[in-house]
């Protein structure tokens, strides 16, 4: 046995040993005391496996995980959900060939890619925006929130060396997957990114705006995207057996007659969702229940939610998915970023530029590095802080960035533009009563406004802030525009459109566009020097008459009656400098992006050639466009040098 006094002084040495530590510990240089472990490379330090991750009734879901072969630490877990294929299906494909973040992938994630139910190795049957099923009457009712809850729950029970904390992440279609796992959150999902999600397929994003069709992105999805599974069993390739060979995207689509051609002509009654969607022409319950916003409920992860301002496919969708989060989880832990890309290019490459727009830095690699990253970073590994505010926007015009406590921002002031006489948009002074009189224009749906003025097979992303003079020298355009701006003009946030109009027909589309007039010493290289002038496009969109009282509730024009129909344009942020021009063009087509409207009230999804008849157009002075100006713009946030970049010639 040990004397105690021996006891004693082993237990004294110790407590000045440990204190000792603590001391060292405490005073060591940070870099000494936590140094970083070697960076991974994606393609050698990575291991591949694949599994049938079960759901609760029963269903495999294919799933691909990457983990790091450096087992000594533990990972969080980035997991993305796609309808697209999470091939190569190879087993020694590798991280790199995935499309995983670089730099993430240096540090060290376990990545997660899988295939969702019913699309390629998968098992189960597929739907398109799946609804969501918040009222379950039994234990195997399944969604897409769902298929996420589950999977995490496996991932983080049978991954080794994970850390529990998982994140899940998508753009476009995989962006409404990310979105949905948010819904009633597993405790082990930290934070989401739905990136261009998909959210509302009749009202905003990809295949209906305000209720008109986008019939170049429906009709070119659809025809690969809709062939069906043979005998739905998982495949690693699908047949493609599905047809739409239009050439010249003007000439082809308007050879193509109405809407029934697409199935008398080409899908045959193959492609299900357009059966369904064709089905529903209104904003019914099928819509509603297929509506990502309405069901984003009990969100228990922190959200970053982006999008771009030239996305010419889901741009409705960040501002919807962001509001209702706020809306029905006030306390989440909810960001969202809009910069000045196209669909997804916040995800690779600089993006100084869009078209003939230079911005005067690397946009796309400042926000990869200074947010994405840190996000994941901060609410998966613990590492760094998030001080974000709820909204980060690129302000166009200004190329600056900036940061609001809320969007819209809460220091804007609603100022009203009439479509005055002489095709002036002139500032309302409160008081006077309107306007009287208006301008008219023929529309013909035989002879539609075309979207661009070049010949192209398919809609691209370039209309997204293309010279519009094209449009204006046509009879069946009107435009107004301010004088000189004589100081800048900074709006954020949706522009409202009040138009008063009046139609020979029963049915019409009013397409309006918010523009930036060039003064001529400040045109791209890229236009006619001779010209003067230069119309670049800020924000557009349509609206199809027939809903003016509700999505839900179509009800037709009566003809030669004069009357209002309200709509917001695309949300934006944009600075109109000091000697520009504002300028709005108002007509009735957009073709071939939107389907052409018969102008009279019948199903246009069941319209013959006989429908389709030209009108006379009014619009009337008293018309208004609201302008959400910025009271007072906030300071810029700051970019370091490494991301500025002096402009280049296109």
């Amino acid at each position: 046995m040990v004397p105690n006094r021996r006891i004693e002084r082993l237990q004294t040495l110790a407590a000045r040993l440990s204190a000792a530590i603590a001391v060292l510990a405490a005073t060591a240089p940070p870099l000494l005391a936590q140094q970083s472990p070697p960076p991974l490379n994606p393609r050698e330090d990575y291991t591949r496996s694949a599994f049938y991750i079960p759901m609760r009734d029963g269903v495999r879901l294919y799933t691909v995980i990457f983990a790091p072969k450096d087992a000594s630490r533990r990972y969080p877990i980035l997991m993305e959900r796609t309808p697209y294929d999470v091939g190569p299906y190879n087993a020694d494909a590798t991280l790199a060939s995935q499309g995983a973040p670089t730099d993430m992938a240096r540090e060290g994630y376990i990545f997660v890619f899988q295939d969702v139910r019913g699309r390629y190795m998968s098992e189960g049957t597929f739907e398109d925006v799946r609804p969501e099923t918040s009222a379950r009457r039994s234990p195997t009712d399944v969604d897409e929130s769902t298929d996420a809850y589950d999977t995490i729950d496996w991932l983080v029970k049978c991954v080794p060396n994970n850390n529990g904390r998982v994140g899940v992440w998508g753009i476009s279609y995989p962006g409404f997957y990310a979105g949905a796992a948010g819904i009633h959150s597993h405790p082990a999902l930290k934070a989401i990114s739905p990136e261009a999600p998909v959210s509302d397929w009749f009202l905003g994003d990809d295949f209906h705006h305000n209720g008109a069709l986008f019939l170049m992105d429906f009709a070119g999805f659809y025809s690969h995207f809709g062939e069906p599974r043979p005998d739905n069993r998982p495949l690693t390739h699908y047949p493609h057996t599905l047809s739409l060979s239009i050439g010249d995207a003007y000439a082809g689509y308007l050879k193509l007659g109405p809407l029934p051609n697409l199935n008398a002509k080409h899908w045959h009654g193959r492609v299900r969702f357009w059966e369904e969607a064709s089905a529903h022409p209104d904003y019914d319950a099928w819509w509603k229940a297929r509506s990502l916003p309405l069901h984003l409920k009990d969100v228990r992860c922190a959200v970053l939610t982006v999008g771009g301002w030239y996305d010419a496919e889901d741009f409705f969708g960040p501002f919807a998915d962001a509001a209702a989060i706020l809306r029905s989880n006030p306390e989440t832990t909810n960001c969202l970023v809009i910069g000045p890309w196209p669909h997804g290019g916040w995800s690779y490459g600089d993006f100084d530029r869009f078209g003939d727009e230079t911005f005067g830095q690397r946009t796309g690699t400042w926000y990869r590095d200074n947010i994405f990253k840190p996000f994941f970073d901060y609410f998966l590994k613990g590492q760094g802080s998030w001080k974000t505010p709820r909204a980060t926007v690129f302000a166009t015009g200004a190329n600056l960035w900036w940061q609001f406590p809320t969007w819209p921002p809460p220091n804007i002031q609603p100022v009203a533009f009439s479509l005055s006489s002489g095709r002036k948009l002139k500032k309302l002074a409160p008081g006077p009563a309107a306007e009287s009189g208006y301008e008219k224009y023929a529309s013909d749906p035989a002879k539609p406004v075309p979207f661009e003025s070049l010949e192209h097979p398919g809609r691209g992303h370039a209309y997204m802030n293309a010279d519009q003079r094209f449009a204006a020298r046509r009879p069946d355009v009107l435009t107004w525009q301010t004088p000189p701006l004589d100081r800048d003009l900074a709006i954020a946030g949706p522009v409202r459109i009040a138009l008063d109009v009046s139609t020979t027909g029963s049915d019409a589309d009013y397409v309006v566009k918010l523009i930036d007039v060039l003064p001529p010493d400040a045109a791209p290289s890229a236009a006619d020097p001779a010209s003067t002038g230069y119309e670049r496009l800020v924000s557009a969109d349509v609206m199809r008459a027939r809903y003016r009282s509700g999505f839900d509730r179509p009800a037709p024009l009566v003809p030669n009656r004069k009357q209002r129909v309200g709509f917001s344009l695309r949300n934006t942020c944009h600075v109109f400098l000091k000697g520009h021009r504002v300028m709005v063009q108002v007509q009735s087509s957009w073709f071939p992006l939107v389907d052409r409207n018969p102008q009279t009230f019948v199903n246009i999804y069941q319209a013959q050639q006989r429908d389709f008849r030209a009108a006379e157009e009014r619009i009337y002075h008293s018309s208004q466009i609201v302008f959400p100006v910025l009271t007072t713009p906030p300071a810029p946030v700051p970019v370091e040098t490494r991301y500025l970049k002096a402009p280049s010639a296109p």
